[in-house]
């Protein structure tokens, strides 16, 4: 049966790679095991922010020794900004056995984790259909090698997703293809937001033959209620980590889920803590994200109209912090830009517990 592990290593900088060395050393996690790292790294989470492509080297090369070989398939979701009280880190997710049919002794439905990747994209692609088909697909996929028979038990679904470049758009320019936008920052929103409503297309929780291309980061009610999805500079095709909780998983890892309605919707978490008194907090994933209509619980806020700080840093270091707060530990993973995941102006947040 599958048997599922997550760890957090703190980071002194993005090549940082001694708290794996130790972490390997001390037997915390074989790394022929290891299926993905999910970072944040200290930079400013946009599109030069060259942090995630620096880290994910990194790691390409501590695992290409660690594994002696055994590397090849891990997914390395790096999500740029620690803004706030944010402490950058690596979490390490290990998988063994394999996600088949079955049911364990007690009943319990335990952590099971499915990665998948889509194509590369063409430029042109990015924010349209294409993207949201193409990751719908691949979330199907990584859902049935997860061993995941209900969408149900599907709690988080991490996605890093690419973004436009000037070279791109040059490359468009060249070939006389329209874009979904010129603006490499915007892109990055597109291209988050095409990838979350191809997770909800896979998971039911979005019509795919209603869905118009227009509707793509305009139409706030179609999401995911567990999407969350970062873009990056450093790829070309999307990168796709499920979490769910299985019967044919083993082991004292568990994962739920709840959904914040606006960024200091610090409830959502302490609900969680609050379903499993007594249970290990593992870590936390989230997503942040500033209301596009300019108001939080009827007050205005500013983070639309600052012209020196991106929205998507102020949001992650506001929800950084409630969510710090909450769970007492600023040691999470908290993603900025959350078009169609979640609510407008909220977002998911997951919780990894471990039964003692």
């Amino acid at each position: 049966m599958m048997n599922c592990s997550v760890i957090r290593i703190p980071a002194g900088a993005p090549h940082d790679m001694s708290g794996l060395s130790a972490a390997v050393e001390a037997g915390l996690f074989r790394p022929e095991e290891v299926v993905a790292v999910l970072g944040k790294t200290e930079g400013n989470g946009c599109v030069n922010d060259f942090t995630r492509g620096y880290a994910v080297m990194a790691l390409k090369g501590f695992f290409a020794e660690a594994a002696k070989g055994g590397a090849a398939g891990i997914s390395y979701v790096m999500s740029g900004g620690t803004e706030g009280v944010l402490s950058p880190h690596f979490t390490v997710i290990s998988r063994s056995g394999r996600g088949e049919p079955g049911v364990v002794a007690d009943g319990l439905k335990s952590l099971a984790i499915g990665v998948a990747r889509t194509r590369s994209f063409r430029p042109e692609e990015l924010g349209r259909l294409p993207q949201v088909d193409a990751v719908a697909d691949a979330v199907a996929r990584a859902v049935m090698e997860a061993g995941i028979t209900s969408p149900g038990d599907v709690h988080f679904v991490q996605i890093k997703c690419p973004l436009l470049t000037a070279e791109q758009i040059y490359d468009a320019h060249s070939r006389e293809v329209s874009l979904i936008t010129e603006d490499t920052y915007k892109s990055m929103g597109y291209s988050r937001g095409a990838s979350a409503l191809g997770a909800g297309v896979a998971l039911g929780e979005v019509d795919r033959a209603a869905l118009q291309e227009e509707e793509i980061c305009t139409d706030w009610t179609q999401f995911s209620a567990v999407a969350s999805t970062s873009a990056g500079s450093e790829l070309s095709c999307c990168e796709v980590i499920v979490f769910g909780n299985s019967l044919s998983a083993d082991g004292p890892y568990h994962i739920d889920h709840a959904v914040m309605q606006d960024a200091v919707d610090g409830a959502a978490l302490q609900g969680l803590l609050d379903r499993y008194p007594g249970e290990e907090l593992v870590q936390v994933l989230a997503k942040a994200e500033a209301d596009p209509d300019g108001v939080i619980r009827g007050r205005r806020h500013i983070m639309l109209d600052d012209s020196d700080i991106n929205h998507t840093r102020h949001a992650r270091a506001v929800v950084g912090g409630v969510l710090a707060y909450v769970g007492g530990d600023p040691m999470i993973y908290v993603s900025g830009g959350g078009e169609h995941q979640g609510p407008k102006g909220g977002g998911p947040v997951a919780a990894v517990f471990r039964r003692k």
